[in-house]
């Protein structure tokens, strides 16, 4: 695409970084699925058709910096330009950004051109923002104005900040129900950016993920998504979702993407949801996968094409993104010893070396990791079958029950062993890692080495969200919420004496609240994935104070 800034130039965003797989997720086939095979591509919008350029996809920003942000859109310039269609003729998009929600104060102007080789998305770059400032921006088409944002920069780097709040969300299948926990923290009106820990979307067809047996709504397109195409259909899809676009439309969001946004268990060279040939290759899938993710998210690309990259919040923290799909080697059976080969990696060696260095350099409080698949180890103890066995299928794990993921770092355990022994011989304080990936929450230590009695000195600590919907162990059992996290949470505790707190089975949603003092992950909970307008309620809370590398309870979210 073309752009014509009027009052700024945009140059270019933070610096980046220089045998078959088991499969992590059972796949549900449910009961209504032959009933829904023919959603049509058109079904990525809403019902009412566009006569004229419309923004039927909501307006987002991202990546916040000190001086700038991104800001992103899409429009639909005629009726048949649909997400994918691949139709529809160029037109021009203005943006204007102000310091006051009725635009009175103009801060900044500029226009770009959309066109059908990107979809009709467009990105703005804006730079020449205050530090640590709210901004309210929007496009504009053919006389038509898109609905208005909120977005805030981001504090100046050497600035002392006394606080900072993030959203966290991970993993939000469309099928198994609504997005209620995007619509609680747009409603909050206190955060400064949210964490998209990645799953923004699912690549399966209708029916074919997890739903509990009953499909909320439906996917477009109905089948899974393979070529670019595919890929434009169900990113829009989902940025029709009313709670998504309002989320956006409140505060930044900082993402970085996992497996589905290409397909399950994905690895650099396949996936474990992917048939080379009958899908095509690997390389084209994944390559359609990424160009449409940076289409339609307002993440600034990093170095290759990657998610991984840096930003920093003043003197209070800086956040570490990582990308553990590009560069990954392939996930091996559980139990096999080539979990400890030096050879395989999970972040590839220059994004290892990029995050050590980071680590080690960095002159914040806070050193936060954005992590897609869970650091701490994990062991499944002694649960009984009724429960080992669909917490197998949602780990990956062997029925008999072998204590390893493969798909996370206890896979790649020399590249964590790395990573941990650089914190401890450099010692490298205040790293938290923030994590989804898996559907339940929990509250970890990291131990260098989780083996050893007593336990060993602990590296850092993770806070892992729940999903958005995705099933978690109640959905795979069939059986009230809370039933199995009553019975497994303290098993799981037992085995792992680093796992301060697990919920097994309920969705929603976390905010993390930084101080100089402490970093607080406030877990919420959401009434039922399945009603639009489920409640949300505060479930627990846990800390780490700093200097301690370790995680405690607190009795009130901030």
């Amino acid at each position: 695409m073309t752009s014509r800034i009027r009052s700024l130039t945009s140059p270019s965003g933070p610096s980046g970084p220089d045998s078959p797989a088991p499969s992590r997720r059972t796949v549900v086939k449910a009961a209504a699925a032959t009933a829904v095979l023919g959603a049509p591509l058109a079904a990525a919008l809403p019902a009412r058709a566009a006569e004229a350029p419309a923004f039927l996809h909501g307006v987002a920003s991202g990546d916040p910096l000190p001086d700038g942000v991104l800001l992103w859109t899409r429009v639909t310039p005629t009726a048949e330009a649909t997400p994918g269609s691949g139709l529809g003729p160029d037109v021009e998009v203005g943006w204007t950004v102000a310091a006051d929600k009725a635009f009175t104060t103009v801060v900044a102007k500029g226009s770009t051109t959309a066109t059908a080789a990107s979809d009709h998305t467009v990105k703005a770059d804006i730079r020449g923002l205050r530090p640590a400032t709210d901004y309210w921006f929007r496009f504009s088409s053919g006389g038509t104005d898109s609905p208005a944002a909120r977005t805030r920069t981001a504090p100046a780097h050497d600035a002392a900040v006394t606080g900072m709040r993030f959203g966290v969300v991970s993993c939000a299948n469309w099928e198994a129900g609504y997005f209620s926990a995007y619509r609680h923290l747009a409603a909050r009106g206190d955060l400064d950016a949210w964490l998209h820990l990645g799953d923004y979307i699912y690549e399966y067809g209708t029916g074919e993920y997890g739903t509990r047996d009953t499909v909320v709504r439906l996917h477009a397109p109905a089948h899974e998504i393979v070529t670019l195409a595919d890929y434009r259909t169900r990113h829009g899809r989902y940025k029709t979702d009313p709670d998504l676009r309002a989320l956006h439309a409140a505060a930044p969001v900082i993402a970085i993407w996992d497996d589905h946004e290409f397909a399950n268990d994905a690895w650099a060279g396949g996936a474990e949801n992917h048939t080379e040939g009958a899908e095509g290759t690997w390389s084209a899938r994944q390559a359609a996968a990424k160009q449409a993710y940076f289409e339609w998210m307002p993440v600034r690309p990093a170095a290759e094409g990657t998610t991984y990259r840096r930003l920093r919040f003043g003197k209070l923290a800086d956040l570490s993104l990582l990308d553990l799909r590009s560069y990954r080697s392939q996930q091996v059976s559980t139990g096999s010893g080539s979990v400890d080969d030096p050879d395989r990696t999970l972040t590839g060696r220059a994004q290892l070396d990029w995050l050590k260095t980071g680590l080690r350099s960095s002159d914040t409080t806070w050193r936060l990791v954005g992590n897609s698949v869970m650091i701490a180890p994990f062991a499944i103890g002694s649960l009984s079958a009724e429960l080992l066995k669909p917490l197998a299928e949602l780990l990956g794990l062997p029925k008999e029950g072998l204590a390893l993921n493969t798909d996370q770092w206890d896979g790649y355990t020399d590249d964590r062993r790395e990573l941990l022994a650089h914190l401890r011989d450099n010692a490298i304080r205040n790293t938290v890692f923030l994590t989804g990936d898996i559907h339940m929450a929990w509250a970890n230590d990291v131990p260098y080495n989780a083996g050893t009695y007593p336990l060993s000195a602990s590296a850092a600590t993770e806070f892992v969200v729940t999903s958005v919907t995705s099933d978690n162990l109640d959905d795979l059992v069939k059986v009230p919420e809370g039933t199995v996290s009553a019975l497994a949470s303290p098993v799981i505790r037992a085995a792992n004496r680093h796992v301060h707190w697990v919920d097994t089975d309920r969705h929603g949603y976390g905010v993390l609240d930084l101080t100089a003092e402490r970093a607080q992950m406030d877990y919420y909970v959401l009434s039922d994935r399945t009603t639009p307008n489920a409640t949300a309620s505060w479930a627990r809370s846990y800390r780490t104070r700093s200097g301690t590398q370790r995680v405690e309870r607190t009795y009130d979210p901030v």
